[in-house]
């Protein structure tokens, strides 16, 4: 990729639709809090970051997709590996108040500002570790709103918050879930998105949440055909609960019908070029390209930012450099960015046109046509 294209990416006012919260926290952080709480681990914070690795589950299940997916070890896999979830598990045990939630939601605002020059960022929120209970569900939720209000004041973004459910949890405690989300409403929490990973709860399970947030006026997205090699799971998610748009979703590409309809329907899909499980990256990444050329309408993610490590332009780098998207195709991701987020409908308008005007912008500036 040219020089030219890598400074447009850097310009380029972006959306962050897909982003989980406890996976912002920077290393320092982690390591300055699990200090302060002389938390038992391991190794140093900073080693785990470093070594973060999640394994992948059973090959068999995978022998046979589309896309290959790779049965060995990558080259960058550290001998001793700390997966995601375990390490997203230590971070939460060192979060102790609400200044600390605060913290680390300020942290990556900032973050995403410095680094990609995002305009609005939607962070998934977790339930609340029973040591954080103190603070109930409405104190912790002030606590984060905070952090995004300091941001919008210092760096002039916007943000919104949706509140992941945990899909190996039983259809009772989502519905509960939810309904301590709607019972409690706050502007700045817009929506609901099932999380963790896909194969430990079908989607079927949440019918019933999906539906109370749906009457009550929530977005709705869920982690899909993201680690089940089929493309069931998605069809469920927008014909049985109802999603806005749908994370991950490359295992549509098993059935050529359900890509017919997504594209037909403009399904938006948040897909992230890195994760945790270092040697599937390149499938990630081949993947991906199969939804671009199949005409999905796919919109970059940086998912985990603070522990894979990466950021919202690199990932727009990686579509450039490693998956061949053109400035046409990512341009066109940035704006259906703005389409697809949760903001209320004046302020996406006036985002929508920020965007658009700063764009047109860098169309004269680096000499690419309209």
């Amino acid at each position: 990729m040219s020089g030219t294209l890598h400074e447009w990416i850097a310009k380029v006012p972006k959306v962050e639709l897909h982003c989980h919260l406890t996976g912002t926290v920077r290393a320092s952080t982690f390591a300055d809090l699990a200090r302060r709480e002389k938390l038992e681990l391991p190794d140093a914070p900073e080693i785990i970051y470093r070594d973060l690795n999640s394994l992948p589950p059973d090959p068999e299940l995978y022998r046979h997709t589309r896309i290959p997916v790779p049965q060995g070890r990558s080259a960058d896999e550290p001998e001793v590996s700390y997966s995601l979830f375990q390490t997203s598990a230590w971070v939460i045990q060192a979060l102790r108040s609400a200044d600390d939630l605060t913290r680390i939601v300020y942290e990556a605002f900032e973050d995403a500002h410095l680094a990609s020059n995002v305009r609005h960022l939607e962070l998934f929120f977790d339930q609340l570790p029973e040591h954080l209970q103190p603070l109930g569900y409405s104190g912790a939720v002030e606590a984060y709103v905070e952090g995004i209000r300091m941001a919008e004041r210092d760096f002039g973004m916007t943000g919104r918050m949706i509140a992941g459910i945990d899909r190996s949890t039983s259809a009772e405690q989502a519905l509960a879930r939810v309904r301590e989300v709607v019972d409690n409403p706050h502007e700045y929490v817009v929506g609901i998105g099932l999380d963790n990973l896909e194969n430990v709860g079908p989607p079927e399970r949440f019918v019933e949440a999906y539906q109370l947030a749906g009457a009550a006026g929530l977005g709705r997205t869920a982690h899909s055909s993201e680690h089940v090699p089929s493309a069931q799971n998605t069809i469920t998610c927008l014909d049985q609960l109802g999603c806005d748009r749908i994370d991950h979703g490359y295992y549509v590409l098993e059935d050529d019908d359900v890509v017919a309809r997504v594209r037909d329907e403009g399904t938006v899909f948040t897909v992230g070029c890195t994760t945790s499980r270092r040697s599937w990256r390149p499938w990630r990444r081949a993947s991906i390209k199969a939804m671009i050329d199949a005409g999905l309408a796919v919109v970059p993610c940086s998912d985990d930012p603070g522990m894979f490590p990466t950021s919202l332009s690199n990932e727009y780098t990686i579509l450039a450099d490693q998956v061949g998207a053109t400035q046409k195709q990512l341009k066109a991701m940035a704006q259906r960015a703005v389409e697809a987020c949760w903001l209320p409908a004046a302020q996406k308008s006036a985002l929508s046109a920020e965007v658009q005007g700063t764009l047109e912008a860098l169309d004269a500036e680096f000499g690419f046509s309209s």
